[in-house]
């Protein structure tokens, strides 16, 4: 897997250039794979790219603070803002002008901040497992977890954290633990979401995928961002946060985001 050198990132002011590692493979208009917050070997894109491959240029980074790329400290306040810059910054360093976007997550809420901050680039958009509230309650105990006893999860959790992120996976999943509950503890005093309102703003053609069963989703907050993307279409499969590599539907999720990025 390559790693593809950027002048820079907001994530590290002063620290140029900065190293992304790429998974890459197919040929044709550019899809990014934008991966969660655990990195990419929690809930892997193989499946996934494997599909679209075959009419796209798939390409699979790990952020920087993830996987071989780049370490990271901390996550600042509006890392989605930030990482979507960064994303945008990867393209420049591919020679890619226009991509597609397929986020799960955290990768999701990166891809649609892409979208709003810069239209120009982004030609559709899959937002699987879309976070939308700022305050989440039924999400509280497990960003706790994440940041008291990770091990918690699971042990096939923690052998992907290890794969992707060695010993340091636990300060990985710490880090986005603190982000989160900061950004929930701001839900809870002021309400809102995490797109300030915007993501109407979108005009790419959007895809939202999402699982029924859902542990991270709160009542009412997958309708209200359908209001806020009026013109989305919607794709509900048997699934919980990971629909794509879901046991019971991910074949189902893979091919409706893979058709429906396949169209002109």
């Amino acid at each position: 897997m390559p790693l593809v050198t950027i002048p820079g990132s907001p994530f590290a002011p002063g620290r140029a250039p900065l190293r992304v590692n790429v998974r890459e493979r197919g040929r044709g208009p550019a899809a990014l794979l934008l991966h969660g917050g655990w990195g990419h070997e929690a809930y892997p894109f193989d499946a996934a790219a494997e599909a679209l491959a075959p009419r796209h240029r798939v390409i699979v980074p790990d952020r920087i603070g993830y996987g071989a790329s780049e370490p990271l400290a901390e996550l600042p306040r509006r890392f989605h803002q930030a990482m979507a810059d960064e994303t945008v910054a990867l393209l420049d360093a591919l020679g890619i002008e226009r991509a597609a976007l397929w986020g799960h997550s955290d990768g999701a809420v990166v891809a649609a901040w892409a979208a709003i901050r810069h239209p120009a680039r982004v030609t559709a958009l899959v937002l699987e497992g879309l976070h939308f509230f700022r305050a989440k309650p039924s999400s509280l105990e497990f960003f706790r977890t994440g940041l008291e006893a990770p091990e918690r999860y699971g042990e096939g959790v923690v052998r992907a954290l290890e794969r992707d992120h060695g010993a340091r996976w636990r300060k990985v999943v710490a880090r986005g633990a603190r982000a989160w509950l900061d950004i929930l503890a701001e839900g809870a005093r002021a309400g809102g979401d995490l797109y300030d309102g915007r993501l109407g703003e979108i005009t790419a053609r959007t895809l939202v995928l999402h699982g029924r069963r859902d542990p991270r989703l709160e009542p009412g907050e997958l309708e209200a961002a359908l209001r806020a993307l009026p013109r989305a279409s919607l794709a509900l499969v048997d699934a919980g946060h990971s629909p794509h590599t879901s046991s019971a539907a991910g074949a189902e999720a893979v091919r409706r985001a893979a058709e429906f990025l396949a169209l002109p």
